[in-house]
């Protein structure tokens, strides 16, 4: 991730041309940057990578690409599957991908170069906007007499691939919890469609889903008779302490099926992001159309719902944001 490849060059240069506030003009002067849509007859592709296609990200990244296709003429957005929120960062820093969307932890870790991301700085990492928080959901077997993070330990609990952003929570989590990890858990590093699938036939103890809720392999554990943790309150405050990007969340009662309870856990707030060099006008139009038709998303997307702009800027660890981003806001009156 330190050195553009030749496919980011290539992509950040195609898009460029695509945008006529960037056209210099005959006497070789640069035209002023105005909101506009990309030059007739010419195509700005973006790549939208999301999470697993089970995961609640998958749609919302398929709506929010569908959004903008039909809203910001010469803009062909595609949503796909992937490996989450570290391989996200990854791949808009390498040029593979243009816009995507990660916990803000793992945005703030990527910009500077430490934990997952140590030696490799995203340092042209931009914010679009946070979104949503994303809460952990820790789901269990009644069978296997888990009633606390602790009571884990030498339980077949599946973490997620290894170096994900979900493997990089449990070990967060677990330590804080006094359990060495991963050694003190016998883990299995399977995607969340696996997980729903070996929780309903027991041959798991637990699984650690990271997705807004509801989702989808959360709603088919609890209809085989698995239930939420709860994450306690001494738990969550020394998280916050160590973290400032952690947040107090509840699942309300009935969000699952034979969810009888309130559960009380932690959460991240979700960012969209790009690169810096992603052309101005371009990033300005995204960030518009998104929040001119956030209504809509709501109604199809529940983490989406009640979406608010004043709220893109709050609690997201100071990342930076692209100036195309930040015109929109401070145009709104989100920003000075």
């Amino acid at each position: 991730m330190n050195f553009p490849s030749l496919k980011r060059v290539l992509s950040v240069a195609l898009a460029a041309l695509a945008i006529a506030g960037t056209v210099v003009g005959c006497g070789g002067e640069k035209k002023a940057q105005t909101p506009e849509s990309p030059s007739a007859g010419q195509t700005v592709k973006i790549n939208f990578p999301t999470a697993s296609a089970s995961g609640a990200l998958y749609a919302v990244g398929a709506a929010i690409t569908n959004m903008w296709n039909q809203n910001i003429p010469g803009v062909s957005a595609a949503s796909q599957a992937s490996a989450g929120g570290i391989a996200n960062l990854g791949m808009v820093a390498d040029g593979e991908a243009q816009v995507s969307i990660a916990i803000s932890s793992n945005c703030f870790q990527a910009l500077n170069g430490i934990d997952s991301f140590q030696g490799q700085a995203f340092k042209d990492f931009r914010a679009i906007g946070g979104l949503y928080l994303n809460p952990n959901q820790i789901v269990v077997t009644k069978a296997s007499g888990i009633h606390s993070l602790a009571e884990v330990k030498g339980k077949h609990f599946a973490v997620a691939s290894a170096g994900s952003s979900v493997y990089n929570e449990c070990a967060t989590h677990f330590t804080a919890a006094g359990l060495k990890f991963p050694d003190d858990l016998k883990c299995e590093y399977i995607t969340f469609t696996d997980a729903a699938d070996m929780l309903q036939n027991g041959s798991i103890d637990g699984a650690w889903i990271m997705s807004g809720a509801p989702a989808s392999a959360v709603s088919q554990a609890l209809s085989s008779g698995c239930q939420l943790l709860n994450i306690d309150d001494g738990l969550m405050n020394a998280l916050k302490a160590k973290y400032p990007w952690y947040a107090s969340y509840t699942i309300p009662q009935g969000t699952y099926p034979n969810q009888d309870a309130d559960i009380h856990t932690s959460a991240i707030k979700m960012v969209m992001f790009t690169r810096a060099d992603m052309p101005e006008t371009l990033v300005y139009q995204l960030t518009k159309a998104f929040w001119e038709h956030i209504d809509e998303l709501g109604q199809s997307q529940k983490n989406l719902k009640g979406l608010k702009p004043a709220d893109a800027v709050k609690d997201i660890a100071n990342l930076p944001l692209h100036p195309g981003a930040e015109k929109y806001y401070k145009e709104i009156g989100v920003l000075k």
